[in-house]
């Protein structure tokens, strides 16, 4: 069994700051497996999503194309040891069905929270909670 590599925990912090603004706000699906092992295990997958960075990156292709203009800000961040915590806030402009609501153009702004567990210098595992319920009235207006 090889050794595992630790980070700092701001390096960890800075690894996920890193997902955040590449990969999300960039849009720089390619670069998503320096921040994210191949195998990540989303805790609470989005309905469809795949397993590992392929099914990450699929969901990530189509939220992308429901909201183009899709733009993500940390609000708050804390680490321990191998986990970070990061309180998120995601806007969009809604321009393809999704979750069965149909386009609309509607702004939203959807609050979340993500803990993020570092292994190898890689996301190995993520928690997801996002406020879907708000998303979805601010999608049917």
């Amino acid at each position: 069994m090889s050794e595992k590599q630790h980070l700092s925990t701001d390096e960890n912090k800075k690894l996920v700051e890193g997902f955040i603004e590449e990969v999300l706000n960039n849009r720089e699906l390619r670069t998503a497996s320096q921040y994210m092992a191949e195998d990540v295990i989303e805790q609470v997958p989005l309905p469809g999503q795949g397993p590992g960075l392929a099914g990450l990156k699929d969901v990530l292709r189509g939220l992308f194309t429901v909201f183009p203009d899709m733009h993500w800000t940390v609000e708050e961040q804390m680490a321990e040891a191998d986990k970070v915590m990061t309180r998120f806030t995601w806007t969009g402009t809604h321009h393809a069905e999704f979750l069965g609501i149909p386009a609309a153009g509607r702004s939203v702004s959807v609050w979340g929270i993500v803990i993020d567990r570092i292994e190898n210098g890689r996301v190995k595992d993520a928690r997801i909670l996002m406020d879907m319920f708000g998303l979805a009235q601010q999608l049917a207006g």
